[in-house]
């Protein structure tokens, strides 16, 4: 078998001369999400493969940077997401709205903050906060933000209300004792204080700012009403509210084996905002959770099953033989909603496990064609930039420090596999 990384890079692809700002323009740097990928990508591939007026799906919504790129191109953008913070999230970066009516909300909501205005005990008794906040924010840091949400909630319109809530998510890392340059869960316990409100105050300039500029986009492509145009829901990625043979173009960056990771890094936006009450069942959604059995799943790749394999009987094979079955059954519902001829890009890097090379990109391509794809194109980018953890002990599989001598880079390269449905 031809392995994939022999194909020459693109450098096309790599959109390595644009900087941040360029890569969270408009609504796209809300919040801090893991593995996302740029715009730019997103973007390129609706222009490539796709028409305007075009329905574009995005199965793993994630930060939304899908839909976000469908509406400014002028395509109708859909996305579900098992997450409940990417729905919220992606509801947000995609709901335009008057500029007046944000600023007005955003003022008072300042004045009743400062003023120490009460908050109904109806709206403080929907803050129910699991014992787990304590674990990672002190007392004093807690109540401040208690009281700031408590206000963000007394918000009569909806998508107002969302919209600070987002901001209120996107402080919480800082507020707390997490600690700051570390993607994964690590407390500092000596980490300096910050003032949540000052915090919060200079989040929401920018988050107005911004979405004054993506409402200016999506009015002048003549979107009146968005929801003729948008759909986000928290729904399964194996089933899409689509109809049979009506997407045009699939554009997904799905998760990666260590998906569960991915729940580890929200979990504090879903402490607060009444999402979780306890871990392990929140990260049981994520695809390829290891405590599901998927072993009658026939993975339609004897590469992926040989992976799995080559892994063991453990908790690190059953994770990736379960993850290969879930996104079988994942591009299974891609070739139910796509048209002849419609094509799924799919984002997806490979990496080494336990000395396994785990050949993601080539499991898919196996798996789509043996479902009725065939491979249109595969493009192979480099990744300047991807809010990753970019390091992984060979020996143990974690995700480890950029200090530890046995480091090696767990995605340095990515595809962008291009399937067309026969």
């Amino acid at each position: 078998m031809k392995l994939l990384k022999e194909i020459p890079i693109t450098y096309e692809w790599s959109f390595a001369n644009k900087t941040r700002k360029d890569t969270s323009y408009i609504t796209h740097g809300y919040y801090t999400y893991p593995a996302k990928f740029i715009p730019q990508v997103a973007a390129k591939i609706m222009q490539d493969y796709s028409s305007e007026g075009d329905i574009i799906v995005d199965p793993f919504l994630g930060s939304g940077t899908t839909v976000v790129e469908a509406l400014v191109n002028k395509r109708v953008g859909i996305g579900v997401d098992v997450n409940e913070i990417a729905v919220l999230l992606s509801k947000v970066k995609t709901t335009p709205i008057d500029s007046n009516l944000l600023s007005d909300a955003y003022h008072k909501l300042l004045f009743d903050v400062e003023n120490d205005t009460l908050v109904s005990g109806d709206i403080l008794k929907k803050i129910v906060l699991p014992d787990r906040v304590d674990y990672w924010f002190k007392p004093h840091t807690k109540e401040k933000l208690y009281i700031l949400l408590g206000h963000i909630l007394t918000i009569n319109n909806i998508d107002v209300r969302d919209f600070f809530l987002i901001a209120f998510a996107q402080i919480l890392k800082s507020c707390s004792i997490w600690l700051q340059k570390s993607v994964k869960p690590t407390r500092d316990k000596n980490k300096k204080d910050c003032d949540p409100f000052k915090k919060f105050t200079r989040q929401s300039k920018m988050m107005l700012k911004k979405h004054a500029e993506f409402t200016r986009i999506i009015l002048e492509n003549g979107i009146d009403v968005i929801d003729k145009y948008r759909i986000v829901e928290n729904s399964d990625a194996r089933k899409l509210p689509c109809k049979n043979g009506e997407v045009a173009l699939v554009v997904t960056s799905p998760p990666y084996v260590t998906s569960y990771e991915y729940a580890d890094l929200h979990q504090l936006a879903s402490l607060w905002l009444g999402y979780l009450d306890e871990l392990s069942g929140f990260r049981k959604k994520f695809i390829g959770s290891a405590y599901t059995d998927r072993n009658a799943r026939d993975l339609q790749s004897p590469l992926g099953e040989k992976i799995s394999t080559d892994l063991g009987d453990n908790k690190k094979g059953r994770g990736v033989r379960n993850y290969y079955a879930d996104m079988l059954e994942s591009f299974l519902e891609m070739k139910r909603v796509l048209k002849k001829g419609g094509k799924a890009a799919i984002v997806i890097g490979n990496t080494k496990m336990r000395g396994v090379d785990i050949l993601n990109a080539e499991v898919f391509k196996e798996q789509f064609e043996n479902i009725g794809f065939k491979t249109f194109d595969i493009i192979h980018r480099e990744i300047p930039s991807k809010m990753l953890p970019s390091t992984r002990d060979p020996k143990t599989g974690q995700f480890t420090k950029s200090t530890n001598n046995n480091k090696e880079l767990v995605y340095p390269t990515e595809y962008i596999m291009i399937m067309e449905k026969l």
